[in-house]
């Protein structure tokens, strides 16, 4: 499915989020705080969209992703930006212990398989004293939004989904986002893989939320 979204993924992603998604990778790379010489990991990158703010500041920029079709497009987009794209597998990543001094995902986490050892894996190639950032959706706390986020998940999604040339991507995203953890839920399993001082930041409301974590 990614492989096929590949060349428009960004554009679904401005679509889907009405461009929200912009801000949010603005705020992780706020949060992340990437110095010169640094060694980051963007795990899930897809085309490198996200990564490439890190490389600008001056650190060594690792985009990892599963999808071939999707590297291979933001190698095609984003070869020149000083981002390294290099094909992995979340749960067993192409790294060696204590690589990095900081790992982030943004929307990637809830499709892996096995969410704990992800986080474990994050974990490993981090640095003693590294830090995580995790950007995904969330649940909104108010109920009368969460209410309304439902319904964009039930009716919105699946609308546009009919009248879209890649309808997959839009049933994924429903079914992946109404089955996800909550901001809570999701802290538990990244201590549960082993980071220390976890908390969050909700974003727009809470329909995303912002985990922080260090190892």
């Amino acid at each position: 499915m990614f492989d096929r979204t590949a060349a428009r993924y960004d554009l679904l992603n401005d679509l889907m989020t009405g461009g929200l998604d912009r801000l949010w990778r603005r705020e992780v790379v706020k949060a992340l705080d990437v110095q010169a010489g640094e060694r980051v990991l963007d795990l899930a990158a897809g085309t490198g969209t996200s990564s490439v703010p890190f490389a600008e500041a001056g650190a060594y920029t690792a985009a990892c992703d599963f999808s071939f079709g999707m590297l291979q497009e933001g190698v095609r987009r984003n070869g020149d930006a000083g981002v390294r794209f290099v094909a992995g597998d979340a749960l067993r990543l192409p790294f060696a212990d204590e690589s990095f001094d900081a790992v982030t995902i943004s929307f990637g986490i809830r499709n892996v398989s096995d969410t704990v050892q992800a986080l474990a894996e994050l974990r490993r190639v981090t640095r003693r004293g590294g830090r995580l950032v995790v950007c995904e959706v969330s649940r909104p706390p108010n109920p009368v939004l969460r209410t309304l986020h439902g319904l964009h998940l039930k009716v919105g999604l699946p609308l546009m989904a009919k009248v879209s040339s890649n309808p997959d991507s839009y049933h994924y995203l429903a079914e992946s986002t109404a089955a996800w953890h909550d901001q809570a839920g999701f802290a538990r399993l990244i201590q549960e893989a082993g980071w220390t001082s976890v908390r969050w930041r909700n974003l727009t409301f809470g329909a995303v939320a912002m985990h922080h974590a260090v190892r």
